[in-house]
């Protein structure tokens, strides 16, 4: 069942408050029961003595003499009662009275209970307050942290919660060393992707440039030019490999520059700047684009629809088909959904293409079709953006990939 269907639960600090206030009415009805009892035990007459006797044992003026050990009293109405009669009466009395004593008690001492019941409950609700106010700072702070725009940025965010060495201020340490540790692993792989730009690229920028010296020097040989060009289909294929880990990595923690994009205008330059590979590849790449609008780099969403479009090219067959579909999505945001004709694809294959190095055939060896960058790049692209990407086998073989983004308007 969807999470969002589900009821909503108490706050910790609502189920604090129930906790304190139903402890506090059980005691109470425990204390309230053992004193009507004791209250009733007390009213209960002892070793055959009447209790009230002195209160409504009345002389009598006129009449014969009685013993000395008869009660003769005279009711409200004005009757006198001597002997059994008087002595019923007299129990009657007592059983009313005490009956109206224990009833006077249960009423009151349960207003009282309610009433200092509900104040205690009241305190229990701003005791908890206090006590959980300082995990409010923790969640405030990891709210920043997470819906920070890229995945390094509000690491500097901390709690640094101040007052008595309790659970919550060891929580709230913890906490901060964690962010901690993690800013400093981000800020080294940002010192590792900026050297790694540099090191990397410039030395098969040199070793490209002196194979294509030595291949035209004028006494260069036969088998020198060809070893040549093997040479540099494999610089190329390292460079596009070191280009796409360096890609991935920027897209991963980059910040975005968030401006509106229309995703029409971004398939269709793709698609210019793809045209020749499509031609080479004998692979027809059709278009069905209409106006939507997304926010974020227009760089990088351009990087994802070309991995798309070069993935559903690469991954085909001479004769084959790539379609590209843009346009406002059925949940009210955008897409761009790629198809393409190829190699059948296993329903259980398709999650692990979005891995990095794997690819369709599921093989980790670099070919010349691409370094199995392309779908992973595609993920921290559209996670960046705030949206979801999801690809499912197509019938007859190939792949249908389908990005989602938030929509917005062009101002």
């Amino acid at each position: 069942m969807n999470a969002r269907l589900l009821p909503r639960r108490l706050t910790l600090r609502a189920r604090l408050t129930v906790i304190y206030g139903g402890l506090f009415f059980a005691a109470g009805v425990v204390l309230l029961t053992a004193t009507y009892f004791l209250f009733l035990q007390q009213l209960q007459p002892s070793g055959g003595r009447v209790l009230f006797e002195s209160r409504i044992a009345l002389p009598v003026e006129e009449g014969p003499t009685t013993a000395p050990d008869e009660i003769v009293v005279r009711t409200p109405g004005g009757d006198v009662l001597t002997g059994p009669d008087a002595r019923r009466w007299v129990a009657e009395q007592e059983d009313s009275l005490r009956d109206a004593a224990g009833q006077s008690l249960l009423v009151q001492g349960g207003v009282a209970l309610l009433v200092v019941g509900g104040v205690a409950t009241g305190m229990g609700w701003l005791a908890a307050g206090r006590v959980l106010s300082p995990l409010h700072r923790v969640t405030a702070t990891a709210h920043r942290i997470s819906s920070a725009p890229a995945a390094d940025m509000g690491l500097h965010e901390r709690i640094g919660l101040q007052g008595p060495d309790d659970e919550v201020k060891e929580l709230a340490a913890a906490f901060d060393s964690m962010v901690e540790r993690l800013d400093r692993s981000f800020a080294g792989q940002r010192r590792f992707v900026a050297n790694a730009s540099h090191e990397l690229r410039t030395p098969l920028t040199v070793s490209r440039a002196m194979v294509e010296l030595a291949m035209h020097r004028p006494d260069a040989s036969d088998d020198l030019r060809a070893l040549g060009a093997d040479l540099l289909v494999l610089n190329d294929r390292h460079a596009r490999l070191i280009s796409g880990l360096l890609d991935l990595a920027g897209a991963e923690n980059e910040t975005l520059d968030r401006q509106p994009v229309d995703l029409r205008d971004i398939v269709e330059h793709v698609l210019e700047l793809t045209a020749a590979e499509a031609a080479e590849a004998e692979v027809e790449v059709a278009e069905e684009s209409v106006e939507a609008t997304t926010e974020g780099d227009a760089l990088l969403l351009e990087r994802l629809v070309a991995n798309l479009v070069e993935n559903g090219i690469r991954h085909n067959a001479p004769g084959g088909w790539v379609r590209v579909v843009s346009g406002p999505g059925a949940d009210g945001g955008v897409r761009v959904e790629v198809s393409n004709t190829g190699p059948v694809v296993s329903s259980y294959d398709v999650a692990g293409l979005f891995q990095p190095f794997r690819r369709q055939t599921g093989d980790r060896l670099v070919v010349d079709r691409g370094v199995g960058l392309g779908l992973s790049i595609v993920e921290a692209i559209v996670r960046a953006h705030d949206g979801s990407v999801e690809a499912r086998p197509r019938e007859g073989g190939g792949l249908v990939v389908t990005v989602r983004l938030p929509s917005t308007t062009l101002s």
